[in-house]
């Protein structure tokens, strides 16, 4: 296996991960055992990774660790949209 296809399915797989995750939260607008803190050093770690694939102009990097950010800035909005409605 090549590196690009190894690098390739790595980017893929870990640009997902998140997917499930949102999908049940917008389905059940619940938000409980989300924890902001990972979310938010999560999504700092990743535009690291953007920003090392910029430096680099590796767009595998940035492509996938861009989605990434944006899979995990929309839960971390979901987070605290909902979170509000358990504090009222």
């Amino acid at each position: 296996m090549t590196e690009n296809i190894l690098g390739t399915i790595a980017g893929i797989l870990t640009s997902i991960s998140m997917l499930p995750q949102l999908i049940k939260v917008l389905k059940e607008n619940n938000v409980e055992d989300l924890s902001a803190l990972m979310l938010i050093i999560l999504i700092i770690g990743l535009s690291f990774w953007v920003w090392y694939g910029i430096l680099k102009n590796e767009w595998p990097i940035i492509i996938s660790n861009g989605f990434a950010v944006i899979v995990d800035v929309c839960l971390l909005i979901s987070l605290w949209k909902y979170k509000a409605k358990y504090i009222r």
